[in-house]
């Protein structure tokens, strides 16, 4: 296969970990290990304590999968398939459900995985582009006209990144009813799900949505643990999921048997680990509102209603690239270009999920002190 270089990833391969702060993640402040340990009750403590580093099931531990299926109100255990990470799952996933003159749409600006691992299997993809004019919504009538005969899959993430963009019912309910008339499968990307900063806007799970739809969900997020490396998705078509486990063969096989049961543990506590991941994104959220309210006309974007990023735009006058570029080796602040998700519209993304966010947007006030000329 030949596949374009995945330039997010690139960016933080040089970044990351070279940075003071890093004011663009995705996710959310990970859990210290002892504190995760210490939300374990007697089975996963026991788990835990007994773990022999061996081969696990293929398709997840059967205690996990079945802890993963009570997140959603439709699906059973056999309804959820354990991948390493999210990533795993979007590559399985569209590399048996797509082929050559085989057809996508999928949401963009976006994850580049989305779209890029079905390009490189020859497949024509339509990028359903957002825009900031309307406020980042899908514009279902578009939608509609993007789709043909050849659509096979249909690719929305919500909350959405590097938005913030959520749908509401209708639209999503509308989106869902689209991907059926076409025959198509709809993936629904949820690592997202939980950080609605309305609880009242949560939408309803792509797999409780129809038996055509796949969640996509991940320990990453929301529940702040990126370092397990534990995704997941959940489809009663159990079809689909057979054949990913079978492409899952030609991958990874099977996952960490120490992640699986730190997955457990976390997703048994899920109401305390959600409650944290909330309270720093909501707190930093009212933060970055002063922030933006401090620099009119310099930065503005359409406020996230989900997840844990925003894509604000800078005036004119200063390029994001230069800008982040400067900004970096000034401050030690790393801000995520719009270009790198090869958007042309002058956006960086912005991530409020780590606790240091009151020093970095400190940072990035300095510089914009500096470069801002009225």
């Amino acid at each position: 296969m030949r596949i374009a270089d995945f330039e997010l990833e690139r960016y933080f391969a040089r970044w990351e970990f070279a940075v003071r702060h890093l004011l663009c993640a995705s996710d959310v402040e990970g859990w210290p290990m002892a504190d995760l340990l210490a939300l374990a009750d007697d089975e996963t403590a026991a788990l835990w304590r007994d773990l022999r580093l061996g081969y696990t099931e293929s398709t997840g531990h059967p205690l996990l999968r079945r802890e993963i299926a009570a997140l959603y109100l439709t699906a059973e255990a056999d309804d959820v398939l354990v991948t390493v990470g999210a990533e795993e799952g979007i590559f399985a996933l569209v590399s048996v459900l797509l082929g050559l003159g085989d057809h996508a749409i999928v949401t963009w600006p976006g994850y580049q995985s989305l779209y890029e691992v079905a390009r490189a299997a020859g497949v024509e993809v339509t990028l359903h582009e957002l825009r900031e004019v309307d406020g980042w919504a899908i514009d279902l009538d578009e939608l509609r006209r993007q789709v043909t005969p050849r659509t096979r899959l249909i690719v929305v993430n919500a909350p959405h990144n590097p938005t913030g963009m959520l749908p509401d019912r209708v639209t999503f309910q509308a989106i869902v009813a689209i991907a059926a008339e076409a025959g198509a499968t709809l993936l629904s990307d949820e690592v997202y799900r939980y950080l609605e900063h309305d609880e009242a806007d949560r939408l309803p799970a792509g797999v409780d949505a129809g038996p055509h739809v796949v969640s996509l969900g991940v320990m990453s997020k929301s529940f702040a643990m990126a370092g397990l490396r534990i995704g997941w998705l959940a489809t009663r078509d159990r079809s689909i999921l057979d054949r990913v486990a079978r492409m899952k063969d030609y991958t990874t096989i099977c996952s960490s048997a120490p992640s699986e049961i730190l997955a457990l543990i976390g997703l048994r506590a899920r109401e305390r680990v959600l409650a944290r991941s909330r309270s720093i994104v909501h707190g930093n959220l009212t933060a970055l509102d002063g922030f933006f309210d401090r620099w009119p006309g310099v930065l503005s974007w359409v406020r996230p209603r989900g997840g844990s990023i925003g894509f604000p735009r800078l005036r004119a006058d200063l390029d994001a690239d230069r800008f982040s570029a400067e900004l970096v080796e000034a401050e030690g602040v790393l801000l995520l270009p719009g270009s790198r998700f090869g958007h042309p519209g002058n956006h960086v993304r912005i991530g409020f999920g780590r606790t240091d966010l009151p020093e970095a947007v400190a940072g990035l006030e300095r510089h914009l002190a500096r470069v801002v000329r009225d």
